[in-house]
């Protein structure tokens, strides 16, 4: 996956015999209290908790205060940022892997929705988004339920863009873990599928005769992360470096939680 994680945040307070490493998609002070409960040393946020410039870091703002706490308890804070979407065997391939379904080396292939991103060693690094394309095509309720069953959801959203409704034949799918409007709004597939979008973009599609799927911002990006432990787990213990990352433990947060509940 090559280097895939940013660090944002440095504390220079060291606790020795703190080996853990906590995954989660976004820091919350849910989250910030179990990192103090278990001990850890690094928080690894899938969201960037610093995403804008700050002019200030107060404690009367709950974002800051945790940042400011971490530094405080010794916890350093990196950040996959966009570079886990769209790496080779990051968030859209897993996504990608999830529509193929449990035959998916013969049910299809996963492809770059844009452009490939090249690296300065002239290699392919990853795409923008993916695409699907089925060897045969399914009905969208068959869609839906593999979508489900991936990430184990028991809801989804779905717009349909043709009066065939969940009887509806689709083949490809644009695949934009998080929030995707803006990367999958015309691009030519069956369906879009994504966590959300704005409410003209699902419109507009819609009119267009595309499905559309929505599976919650986070709930397209939650179920990576034992996938990002196991490599990052792996790395630590194969990789030749400081003898005391062989140690490092990378667990996955429990109170990190999609924000939205369906009632």
């Amino acid at each position: 996956m090559g280097q895939c994680l940013e660090l944002l945040i440095k504390s220079p307070v060291v606790h020795s015999g703190r080996n853990k490493v906590l995954l989660t998609i976004d820091l919350t002070p849910a989250v910030l209290e179990e990192s103090l409960r278990e001990r850890v040393s690094v928080i690894v946020a899938y969201h960037p908790p610093i995403f804008r410039p700050l002019q200030t870091l107060t404690l009367s703002n709950p974002l800051q205060a945790s940042l400011l706490k971490c530094v405080a308890e010794g916890i350093s804070i990196y950040s996959p940022h966009t570079s886990l979407d769209s790496v080779w065997g990051g968030v859209n391939d897993w996504l990608g892997e999830g529509v193929l379904g449990s035959a998916s080396v013969q049910a299809g292939k996963i492809e770059s929705l844009v452009g490939d991103k090249i690296g300065p060693d002239g290699e392919t690094k990853g795409a923008e988004g993916r695409l699907v394309t089925l060897s045969e095509p399914i009905t969208m309720s068959d869609l839906e339920s593999r979508i489900k069953q991936h990430l184990g959801l028991e809801r989804i959203q779905v717009g349909y863009g043709t009066d065939a409704g969940r009887h509806g034949v689709i083949s490809t799918i644009a695949i934009c873990a998080g929030s995707g409007g803006s990367m999958l709004v015309g691009k030519k597939a069956d369906v879009y599928f994504t966590g959300e979008m704005a409410h003209h973009e699902v419109l507009a599609s819609i009119a267009s005769g595309t499905n559309v799927v929505l599976c919650g911002h986070t709930n397209t990006e939650r179920g990576y992360l034992p996938v990002l432990a196991a490599w990052l787990n792996e790395e630590f213990q194969t990789q030749e470096t400081d003898g005391d990352l062989k140690g490092v433990d990378v667990v996955i947060s429990q109170a990190d939680k999609h924000p939205l509940l369906l009632v």
